[in-house]
């Protein structure tokens, strides 16, 4: 397989660096795991016509666009208020996620 280079402004990079560091991998398995996992649209429309089409035949469920778009909202709000509490956590925490010398027995250091 043949490298391509991909031209972003230097925060982007910077920014992809950081995200790459905190998952232990580099900006190259970063953009491989991107362009390998995410859906076009196309790929998503698809993907829902067969979840239709499957939750018509075995459940007998026809579900309407609106009630698509319902459900997306949701999850979407849902998702959010995940996140949202994650970071709330996160910020607040006094626990590092590295292993402490001095503390072997718990792993983790409240430091």
């Amino acid at each position: 397989m043949s490298d391509a280079m991909i031209r972003v402004p230097a925060e982007r990079r910077d920014r992809l660096a950081v995200i790459a560091e905190s998952r232990g991998t580099s900006i190259r398995s970063l953009v491989q795991e991107f362009a390998e996992t995410t859906l076009t649209a196309e790929e998503r429309r698809e993907r829902a016509e067969r979840a239709r089409a499957y939750m018509a035949e075995h459940f007998g469920v026809d579900v309407t666009d609106e009630e698509s778009a319902a459900m997306g909202r949701k999850l979407r709000e849902a998702f959010a208020r995940q996140e949202d509490a994650a970071a709330r956590s996160s910020t607040t925490s006094s626990w590092t996620r590295r292993p402490c010398l001095r503390c072997p027995g718990i792993g983790r250091c409240p430091r």
